[in-house]
C-alpha cells in the first residue's frame, strides 16, 4: 500500500496544477453500489474491501470515510498509513479539507466517478476557503494500478414479458409522457439497474447485479442505448431496434451527450406540451445522484432538469407480474434456507457434539482431528449449493454474510477462504444471504444458536424479534414515509439502551440489484424523501451487534399493499405490510417471557404459514424437522 499512495503522490505533483489532495471514491461511472472488480479502486488504494467508502489522499496523509456498517471491518483491514474516519462521527471529508488543506488548494478528482450531487456539494464547500475542484482527464489511480483486471465482455440478454411485466414500448411511453410534463426533450440514465429495467435487457458485467456496463438517452422521438456493441448479438439488436432503440458504442455517450446539448442528437423534440399552445421542450433531465459529473459538465447548466429519474419510482412500484414472481421467487429461497438449517444442524451436532438447533445443553464432545471441520466459507457454499437447486437461480444477489461469534458482530462481514473462522457449537452463527432468480431477487437473515444461548443472547435476539414484529405489523397512511417507520424497529431495543448502526430497510429489485431505491426504511434523513406505495418491496431487518462477541440480525421481505382499517381518517388510506420471506426463527433463542401474547400469536401464525408454503419442497426427514422448528408455542 505505500508504494501505491507514494506513486499516487508522485502523480498528484506531477500534475496540472500540481494536486494538494486526491479522492478516490467506491463507485464506477455509474454511481454504483456493487461495482466490478476493474472498477475497485478505493479498494485497490487502502485495502478495505467494504461497499462503502471514500479515500483521501494528501501528501502527508491517507483517510478513509465509511458508515456504521463498516467501522469494525476498516479498522482490521486498513494499514498503518491510513486513519479511519467515522461518518457520522467523526468530520465529514469537505469539513476535513477545509480545516487542514492550504487556501486555494487543489483537490482532484474523476469526474466519471463523482455524481453531479457529490460534486456540487464539495465545490460549495471548497469555495469558503478558495479551494477548487479539479477535473482529472484520467484516472490516476487506473494509471499506477498494474495488474488491473481487464474488462468483462459478456452478452446483453432480453429479459422476457413472462417475467418483466411490462414492454420496452409501455415503458418508454410513460417515460416520454413523464418528459413531456416535465418540458424536458432528453433524459440521460445512468444507473445500471435503470437501464436494464427500460430496456428489459439484464447481463453479467457486475457481480452478484444482472446488469450491464451501459447507458441511455431517451428522448421525446429517440432512444439510445451505448454498450460495448460486441456484447449484443443480433437476435438482442433486433429486439432492440424493435422498440426504436439505436445501439451504439459505450465510449460514444460523451459526444452524445454534447450532442444532445446543442440539439443535435435530435432533432425533432420540439412538441406541443401546452394547453396554451406550442411549448418548446429544452430541459435535459439528469438525476443528481446517479449522473456522473464527467456528462453533466457537458450540457448547458441552466437548462438541466436536476431531479430524481422517473424510473427510480416506476421501477420500485412492481407490477403484478413482478411481485408473482418475487413471492415464487422467496418461497424457494425459503426452502433452500430451510434445507440448509436441516443440514447444518445435523452437521454441528456430528461433528462437534452439540445440542443442535432444538435442544439446549453444553457441548458434549469434540470433533475428532480427521473430521471434516465446518468454516463461514464451507457452509456458506453449501448453502448455495441449495439455492442452486432451485428454478430460475442465476447466482447469488450479494457475498453471503456467513459469520459466527465475534465475526457477526461485523454488520457487513464477508468471510474468506484463508482466514474466516470455524462454526462454534458454543457461538451464535449470522447468516444473511440471498439469489438472483429470473423472477425476483431475495435477501434473508436469520441468527441461530446450535449449543446454549446465554440469557443476555436470548434478550438480544428477543429483543430484535420484536421489533422486527413491531415493524411488519404496522400500519399507515398513504404518505408516510420510511423515516417515520424506522422507530418502531428500535423501540424494544432501546428499553435496554442498545440499538444498531444501519437502516432497518431497503428496496429489493425484481432480478435486478439486492438493494434498491429511492424508498427506504432508515434514521437517515433521505428516507423522509419518498413516501411508501402499495407494490414497493422493501426489508425489515432490525438487528443487534457486540463488539467482540456476537452478532444478530433477522431479515425479511414485505410487499406494501392496501390496509383494511375499521376508519379512514382524512380520507388518507391506509397501508400495511405482508411477508414474502419464508423460513423459522429459532424458538431456543427466543426468551417468551419478554414476548407479548400478540407478538407469540404472530409468530405462531407466521410459523404455521412456513410449514404450509414450504411443505411442497421438503423431503420427509426436512418436513420432519421443519414442523419441529414451527411447533405451537406459549408464554
Amino acid at each position: 500500500m505505500a508504494d501505491i499512495l507514494c506513486s499516487l503522490r508522485s502523480l498528484m505533483a506531477s500534475h496540472s496544477p500540481p494536486l494538494d489532495a486526491l479522492l478516490v471514491p467506491s463507485e464506477d461511472f455509474h454511481q454504483s453500489e456493487y461495482v466490478s472488480a476493474r472498477d475497485k479502486r478505493r479498494q485497490f488504494v487502502s485495502g478495505f474491501t467494504g461497499s462503502a467508502g471514500l479515500a483521501l489522499i494528501t501528501k502527508n496523509d491517507a483517510s478513509l470515510w465509511t458508515d456504521g456498517r463498516y467501522f469494525l471491518q476498516a479498522m482490521q483491514q486498513l494499514g498503518d498509513q491510513w486513519k479511519l474516519m467515522r461518518i457520522g462521527e467523526d468530520a465529514s471529508v469537505d469539513a476535513w479539507l477545509s480545516d487542514n488543506l492550504q487556501r486555494e488548494a487543489a483537490i482532484g478528482i474523476d469526474p466519471w466517478c463523482v455524481s453531479v450531487d457529490t460534486a456540487q456539494r464539495w465545490e460549495l464547500a471548497f469555495a469558503k476557503r478558495k479551494q477548487k475542484l479539479v477535473q482529472t482527464s484520467t484516472n490516476l489511480v487506473d494509471e499506477v494500478w498494474k495488474n488491473r483486471p481487464p474488462a468483462e465482455i459478456n452478452p446483453v440478454v432480453d429479459h422476457p414479458l413472462e417475467f418483466s411485466g411490462r414492454s420496452v414500448a409501455e415503458k418508454l411511453k410513460d417515460l416520454r409522457v413523464k418528459l413531456a410534463n416535465e418540458k424536458a426533450r432528453g433524459i440521460i440514465i445512468t444507473a445500471l439497474d435503470e437501464v436494464a429495467w427500460l430496456y428489459n435487457i439484464r447481463g453479467s458485467d457486475v457481480s452478484y447485479s444482472p446488469v450491464v456496463h451501459a447507458f441511455a438517452i431517451v428522448t421525446l422521438n429517440s432512444a439510445f442505448l451505448y454498450v460495448e456493441k460486441r456484447k449484443v448479438s443480433s437476435k438482442v439488436n433486433s429486439s432492440l431496434q424493435e422498440n426504436g432503440i439505436e445501439v451504439r458504442e459505450y465510449g460514444a455517450v460523451s459526444s452524445d451527450v454534447a450532442m444532445l446539448a446543442s440539439n443535435q442528437l435530435d432533432q425533432a423534440t420540439r412538441v406541443i406540451s401546452s394547453q396554451n399552445g406550442v411549448c418548446d421542450n429544452d430541459l435535459i433531465w439528469v438525476d443528481p445522484a446517479s449522473c456522473c459529473y464527467a456528462l453533466f459538465s457537458k450540457l448547458n447548466a441552466n437548462m438541466v432538469l436536476l431531479q430524481q429519474s422517473p424510473l427510480a419510482l416506476a421501477k420500485a412500484l412492481k407490477n403484478p407480474v413482478e411481485l408473482e414472481g418475487l413471492k415464487n421467487a422467496h418461497i424457494r429461497d425459503g426452502a433452500a434456507v430451510v434445507q440448509f438449517l436441516v443440514w447444518l444442524d445435523k452437521q454441528m451436532q456430528e461433528i462437534y457434539g452439540a445440542s443442535g438447533y432444538f435442544l439446549e445443553g453444553e457441548v458434549d464432545r469434540k470433533k475428532t482431528p480427521e473430521t471434516t471441520k465446518l468454516t463461514e466459507v464451507t457452509v456458506s457454499d453449501k448453502l448455495e449449493g441449495f439455492r442452486a437447486s432451485k428454478e430460475h437461480f442465476r447466482g447469488l444477489s450479494f457475498p453471503t454474510i456467513s459469520s459466527v461469534g465475534p465475526n457477526a458482530a461485523i454488520i457487513h462481514y464477508s468471510p474468506q477462504a484463508e482466514t474466516c473462522a470455524e462454526l462454534d457449537p458454543n457461538s451464535i452463527y449470522l447468516f444473511d444471504s440471498g439469489g438472483q432468480y429470473l423472477d425476483g431477487t431475495t435477501d434473508i437473515t436469520r441468527t441461530v444458536h446450535f449449543g446454549k444461548p446465554s440469557a443476555h443472547e436470548k434478550a438480544c435476539y428477543t429483543s430484535v424479534l420484536k421489533g422486527h414484529i413491531a415493524l411488519g405489523n404496522a400500519r399507515f397512511p398513504n404518505g408516510t414515509n420510511g423515516y417515520a417507520l424506522d422507530i418502531l424497529a428500535r423501540i424494544p431495543l432501546w428499553g435496554y439502551g442498545l440499538d444498531y448502526r444501519h437502516g432497518t430497510g431497503h428496496g429489493i429489485g425484481s432480478y435486478l440489484n439486492v438493494h434498491e431505491g429511492p424508498h427506504q426504511i432508515s434514521f437517515r434523513p433521505h428516507a423522509r424523501n419518498v413516501p411508501l406505495q402499495v407494490s414497493m418491496t422493501v426489508t425489515d431487518e432490525p438487528g443487534y451487534y457486540e463488539d467482540g462477541s456476537f452478532g444478530i440480525r433477522l431479515e425479511n421481505v414485505l410487499v406494501i399493499k392496501e390496509a383494511e382499517t375499521e376508519f379512514n381518517f382524512g380520507d388518507k388510506g391506509y397501508l400495511s405490510f405482508d411477508h414474502i420471506t419464508w423460513a423459522p426463527y429459532q424458538i431456543k433463542l427466543i426468551d417468551l417471557s419478554l414476548m407479548a401474547p400478540e407478538e407469540i400469536q404472530w409468530l405462531n401464525t407466521y410459523h404455521s404459514k412456513c410449514r404450509e408454503i414450504l411443505a411442497p419442497y421438503m423431503d420427509k426427514n426436512e418436513m420432519e424437522w421443519l414442523k419441529k422448528a414451527t411447533e405451537t408455542v406459549t408464554a
